[in-house]
């Protein structure tokens, strides 16, 4: 194989994948447990954003975001366009409701950070995790 070809193949993707927002659901320790959240179906969660989020975002499942005390943690990072215009990743915690989920899925599609103002319930949410926490890398 030639150096072109592997650096073309390690590339940065392009097209369509770029140009989506990413969701990464915390799915560790903590979220996604029922002993957090009883009363919360974790599997359909999941499920249903990747379904309602399809060709619209990047679904992305990870073990921690090593934020358990505000367990379930999702957080939306900006398209490229979104990056852009300014938009930040936004982290969501305490995500235990069916309906965050609906309104984050309704942000999302619409164009989500830096695109578009997320819906009011979701400042509810939404936290500063420390400078530690957002410099970790995290599993996908």
């Amino acid at each position: 194989m030639s150096k072109r070809a592997r650096r073309n193949r390690t590339a940065a993707p392009t097209g369509a994948a770029s140009a989506r927002c990413t969701v990464t659901v915390c799915r560790g320790c903590c979220c996604g447990t029922l002993a957090k959240a009883p009363h919360l179906d974790h599997g359909a969660q999941l499920t249903d954003l990747r379904t309602a989020l399809a060709g619209v975002a990047t679904i992305r499942r990870t073990d921690c975001l090593d934020a358990c005390e505000r367990a379930n943690v999702i957080v939306i990072q900006p398209s490229a366009e979104g990056r852009k215009a300014g938009g930040r990743p936004v982290w969501l915690g305490q995500v235990n409701d069916p309906s965050a989920a609906v309104d984050i899925i309704a942000w999302v599609t619409d164009g989500g950070p830096g695109l578009v103002e997320p819906p009011g319930v979701l400042d509810l949410y939404a936290f500063q995790p420390s400078r530690r926490v957002r410099a970790e890398p995290h599993d996908e």
